[in-house]
């Protein structure tokens, strides 16, 4: 390369995708010297994309390109045309019951009255995933908020950390205002902080994966810092996409306080996972979901605001969302009319959402247990008189009773005691009592607009000698100030001089006068 003249009319082009694989010495200027990055496509290029992809294809006239490049975040060319044969096949594997495979040609009816539709591309959707996610991303979980019982505000809050800026970023830039990093769910087991990171990546046309917290540590030295730098670049690669840290608190506990791990490797997987959180860029639309039952041993630098700022306490459910809870998990079960399910709401106070769904799963399990009781007795009644007429009998256990509720209520447990739901709640008091001034902050009142602003830096004590005062409310206020500054000495003889007179006597004695203004000062 370095022999060639720039008189040769020869051009040297090279493609990659590990460039940081390749010697430096061909990537100074006069070799390699210019480098372009073809990185991911945006939804303007995907759609460009699927439209030379689908060019040839017949596809239904309801068929939304537009739609489909909106949801395909993450994908690249290779992966939207993976996406349009999959959709294809879908179609073909709906006619293959009257396709003949062993006849040379295929009627020209069957071939007019086949058509890719929205349905076909949208379960190819379901099957595909982005190819730079496909060593670390999970099946995004078939869970909608209608699976969720109560939590309202948790749910409008995460709406607006998570679904606002990917669907709406136009009202932060007219704000000026950059949307919220991340988020710290926190609170007693069993209450549904990793059922709520399920929903929101559902809901939400991002990508989502999901870490567990212990699987990033390894055994080999700086093996684990690499896992996390790793799954942040994924994320990044692949904006808008939810991180979801599960059981945070196994890799984000305070450090100094692991005390022979190897070396310290809690310490150093926090320290890269701080450092990935301030370099992740603005407009890399990339959130990050934390989930913990120890909020008390994680480490206070995590908590800041610009890192899992939003810290959400879920609590037990209350009533109504227990009646939320009971409907959601048995909005798929025949129930009985006579089941009561605000009386199951109202005896299980102190329960956690997985313990009403053990009452059901246990309900269900003792019906499942006498509908198949019932079967057997019935096979043992047909084999006693194989002669007799079968006749089609009603099912024996249409659907679950009170008896199966009441059976499963004998055995309910509460999984979290009161002295939990204690610390959890001193807890979350302290933390929103040391975060801002509460209800308590207002602006002053300016009487017709016109009081000027106190100076930067001023002590907000200067301003109330700003004003002159005269001579006797100077002394009242010195003599006020006197009275709260006096040293111990001072304060002892005025206690032994005060047994002996009054105490309007004791401050004459000092000289003032105005002996009922300064009880009313010092009282203030």
């Amino acid at each position: 390369m370095d022999g060639m003249k720039s008189r040769a009319h020869v051009i040297v082009m090279g493609a990659t995708n590990r460039p940081n694989s390749i010697d430096p010495a061909l990537r100074r200027f006069g070799r390699f010297d210019r480098e372009i990055d073809i990185g991911v496509p945006d939804e303007t290029g995907r759609l460009e994309v699927l439209r030379i992809h689908t060019k040839n294809m017949k596809l239904d006239e309801d068929v939304e390109l537009d739609r489909i490049s909106r949801e395909t975040h993450g994908y690249v060319g290779a992966d939207l045309a993976a996406l349009c044969t999959e959709a294809a096949l879908q179609c073909i594997r709906e006619k293959m019951d009257i396709i003949d495979l062993e006849d040379e040609n295929i009627d020209a009816e069957v071939l007019d009255s086949m058509a890719v539709t929205n349905d076909h591309f949208s379960t190819a959707l379901g099957v595909s995933n982005p190819s730079a996610l496909r060593e670390t991303v999970v099946e995004v979980p078939n869970v909608s908020w209608e699976d969720i019982g109560g939590l309202e505000s948790v749910k409008r809050e995460l709406q607006e950390v998570v679904q606002y800026p990917v669907e709406h970023p136009e009202k932060f830039e007219k704000f000026g205002m950059s949307p919220s990093k991340g988020v710290l769910f926190y609170g007693p087991p069993g209450c549904g902080k990793t059922l709520l990171a399920k929903a929101i990546a559902s809901e939400c046309q991002a990508n989502f994966i999901s870490v567990k917290g212990p699987e990033l540590l390894t055994m080999w030295f700086g093996e684990s810092e690499a896992n996390v730098r790793e799954i942040f670049d994924k994320a990044r690669g692949s904006a808008p996409c939810v991180l979801f840290f599960d059981e945070l608190d196994s890799i984000a506990n305070q450090r100094g306080s692991s005390s022979g791990d190897a070396g310290g490797a809690a310490d150093r997987v926090l320290n890269q996972l701080l450092t990935e959180m301030d370099g992740m860029n603005a407009k890399k639309t990339v959130f990050i979901i934390g989930a913990t039952n120890r909020p008390d041993i994680i480490d206070s630098a995590l908590q800041r605001p610009g890192r899992l700022d939003q810290l959400i306490y879920i609590p037990l459910p209350d009533e109504p969302s227990r009646l939320s809870i009971f409907k959601a998990n048995l909005r798929k079960s025949p129930i009985a009319a006579d089941v009561d399910m605000d009386t199951l709401a109202r005896f299980t106070n102190g329960f956690s959402g997985a313990d009403i769904t053990e009452i059901c799963q246990r309900a269900c399990k003792y019906a499942i247990r006498e509908s198949i009781e019932q079967d057997i007795e019935r096979e043992k009644r047909r084999a006693d008189n194989p002669d007799s007429m079968e006749e089609d009998e009603a099912d024996p256990v249409p659907e679950i009773t009170k008896a199966h509720f009441e059976e499963a209520m004998k055995y309910a447990r509460r999984s979290v005691s009161d002295a939990d739901i204690r610390k959890y709640q001193a807890f979350s008091q302290t933390l929103q009592q040391s975060r801002g001034f509460g209800t308590e902050f207002r602006f002053p009142d300016r009487p017709g607009g016109a009081a000027a602003a106190p100076a930067a830096g001023a002590a907000p004590a200067a301003a109330a000698f700003a004003a002159p005062v005269d001579d006797g409310e100077s002394r009242l206020l010195l003599a006020a100030l006197l009275w709260r500054l006096l040293p111990l000495q001072t304060t002892s003889m005025l206690e032994s001089r005060g047994r002996e007179k009054g105490p309007r006597e004791n401050v004459a004695s000092l000289g003032l006068r105005d002996t009922i203004r300064l009880d009313a000062v010092s009282q203030e």
